[in-house]
């Protein structure tokens, strides 16, 4: 049995591995994301240094999340290596340390690492998300944002009218869509006029305008302060359908999902997005697992590229399809709860047969 200041030790050189590379990577995504928004909003009237520095900052938590995985595959497969090369691994076999012993804190290492992403950086991603769809969409303008490949629609009929609505970002559960357009469609499926607006406020029967550029066929825009459309949509419906998944935090999300199901909604983009978010930290002790499939042979040079390359690659390919059944699950194809599960309890079996096939025959 490990002794709890061996077992320490192989913790502490985890941690301060992962912390080492979640500083390193965050530093790298924000730099990266910097010069893309600098690159890709320079020439837009309202832009400054400031507003990308702000953006950059804002959106840096929701991909540094995503890259938690690889985060975490990096450090186990470096504080393996680095314990071979100082051949601390190898002493610790000699006495009697089996692989499953001491791969057992680096294991808790990487589930407590995932568990901290999930309380804390998770929230913090939420928020910054959604306050960088606002302030993307402010500077950019209405012109721009209703353009957005990104932007979604839904579609409503109220009083005889079909509309048809898309928003740049969706706040407060969906009450309210910032830099909004409305179509308004007539029996033979022509736009017979157009809405542009600042804000979007759902109220009980109707959507209230604000700051509002009418189009009307080929006449000149009208501006005109506050304007109301009916409507018949709920919050909930509005925020299924408008809201990104990632703009939630993990604490919201089960409310989110019993509400909209108790309208009749599947929400299963956000009932995925939700199991993901917990099976996290068992993700991060199946890429341990692979991690140490690559890392734990000794020799005497250190570990070859070709080893190193094949353990990224399969922790590549692990969240590869691991998003791929994701999307599946967000689809309505496969269960929520089928879509984030299986792809990790697929790679731990794999660990867990690897090892067992090498250490113990």
């Amino acid at each position: 049995m490990i002794g709890l200041t061996l077992g320490s030790y192989f913790f502490r050189r985890y941690v301060s591995i992962a912390a080492w590379n979640f500083v390193g990577i965050g530093l790298l995504i924000f730099i990266v994301t910097f010069t893309e928004v600098s690159g890709r909003a320079a020439g837009l009237p309202n832009y400054t240094p400031a507003w990308a520095l702000s953006l950059a900052a804002l959106q840096t938590p929701i991909v540094l999340l995503q890259a938690v995985p690889f985060i975490g595959l990096i450090a186990a497969m470096a504080t393996l290596i680095s314990l071979n090369r100082k051949y601390e691994l190898v002493v610790a076999r000699a006495a009697g340390v089996s692989a499953w012993q001491f791969l057992t804190p680096i294991a808790l290492g990487s589930f407590a690492f995932g568990l901290l992403a999930v309380a804390l950086l998770n929230p913090l991603a939420a928020n910054g998300f959604s306050r960088a769809q606002v302030l993307e969409a402010e500077v950019r303008g209405a012109k721009s944002s209703a353009n957005s490949e990104a932007e979604q629609w839904i579609k409503q009929r109220a009083d005889g009218e079909e509309t048809v609505i898309g928003a740049s970002a969706v706040l407060n559960g969906g009450q309210v869509l910032v830099r909004p357009t409305f179509f308004q469609i007539d029996d033979e499926g022509r736009i017979v006029e157009r809405l542009d607006a600042e804000r979007a406020f759902l109220r009980d029967g109707y959507w209230e305008l604000t700051g509002v550029a009418r189009r009307r066929g080929t006449a000149a825009p009208e501006r005109v302060e506050t304007l109301q459309v009916p409507t018949n949509l709920r919050p909930e419906f509005v925020g299924e359908q408008l809201m990104r998944p990632e703009a939630t935090s993990i604490y919201d999300l089960p409310g989110k999902i019993e509400v909209a199901q108790s309208f009749g909604l599947q929400a299963n983009a956000f009932a995925t997005h939700f199991h993901s978010l917990v099976v996290l930290p068992l993700l991060l002790v199946a890429m341990t697992l692979i991690a140490a499939t690559v890392s734990m042979r000794f020799a005497r040079m250190g570990q070859s590229a070709t080893v190193i390359l094949g353990g990224i690659l399969a922790g590549f390919l692990l969240y590869v399809v691991s998003v791929l059944v994701k999307a599946f699950g967000s689809a309505g194809v496969v269960p929520p709860v089928v879509a984030a599960w299986t792809p990790v309890v697929v790679a731990m079996f794999y660990g867990v047969t690897f090892l067992l096939y090498k250490e113990d025959g």
